[in-house]
């Protein structure tokens, strides 16, 4: 496999043609779930782009490099104990390279060898969690990892764990949801959708801002909210036991 993750644009990255390498999938088909993101993501271009390179004939094929956001919103739709596995050990490179890289202390695998030294890294801190795990249930053993994690998530994709530990709602309602409830700014304004104070005191949410820079040299800054690790647990666990409430 290629290195896992590289950086671009200042920012550390995978390809889909390491994503469909790792999980045994036809690139085609990685391509083809990306796309599908597109409609639906309002801010794909931030986590998404567009580029080519050569295959081995040397003719240039299109591919897609994703940030970690993109890739975990991705990765979400994989299912199988192997496809777990290398979502854990992906999603911690990316955690692990981007707070090192933070602190000036770390560079990005340049080389094949680079990069099996780090995997060869991780699977061993990997089997030291196994051992550690092996008797917690999968709910505490999900809010365990929550819990100690420095990354935070978007809604959308808050909505699909609240999903996965039984409550049905999709991105807009419970965007729609947070509004109401006071988690999110609901009026109509510059800071429509951002966290409320509320939401920040209690350190649930928080605003990543991003700068793009525009065709023309123009610098436009973008806000996204996101849900911190704290908050994940905060939103599932009350979900979970306000099960019975109707969310319109």
């Amino acid at each position: 496999m290629n290195e896992l993750v590289i950086m671009k644009n200042q920012e550390a990255v995978t390809s889909s043609l390491n994503v469909a390498e790792g999980f045994e999938k036809q690139h085609a088909h990685v391509m083809r779930d990306i796309q599908m993101l597109k409609g639906d993501v309002s801010n794909f271009g931030e986590m998404f782009m567009e580029a080519t390179e050569p295959d081995t004939y040397g003719r240039e094929r299109k591919v897609i490099y994703m940030n970690r956001d993109g890739f975990t919103l991705l990765a979400m739709g994989f299912t199988g104990k192997k496809a777990l596995q290398f979502k854990l050990k992906y999603i911690e490179a990316f955690n692990k390279m981007e707070h090192q890289i933070k602190q000036n202390d770390f560079q990005i695998p340049q080389t094949r060898a680079e990069a099996l030294r780090l995997a060869a890294d991780l699977e061993e801190e990997n089997q030291l969690l196994k051992i550690k795990n092996t008797e917690m249930q999968p709910k505490a053993l999900f809010a365990d990892a929550v819990k100690g994690s420095h990354t935070s998530i978007l809604v959308g994709e808050l909505a699909k764990l609240i999903n996965q530990n039984g409550v049905e709602i999709g991105q807009n309602r419970l965007f729609k949801w947070l509004r109401k409830n006071g988690y999110l700014i609901a009026k109509k304004s510059e800071s429509y959708n951002m966290p409320t104070q509320k939401s920040m005191d209690l350190e649930i949410m928080e605003i990543k801002e991003r700068s793009i820079v525009n065709g023309d040299e123009s610098t436009r800054i973008t806000r996204t909210p996101k849900v911190t690790g704290k908050g994940q647990i905060y939103f599932i666990n009350k979900f979970i036991s306000e099960s019975q409430l109707v969310l319109v």
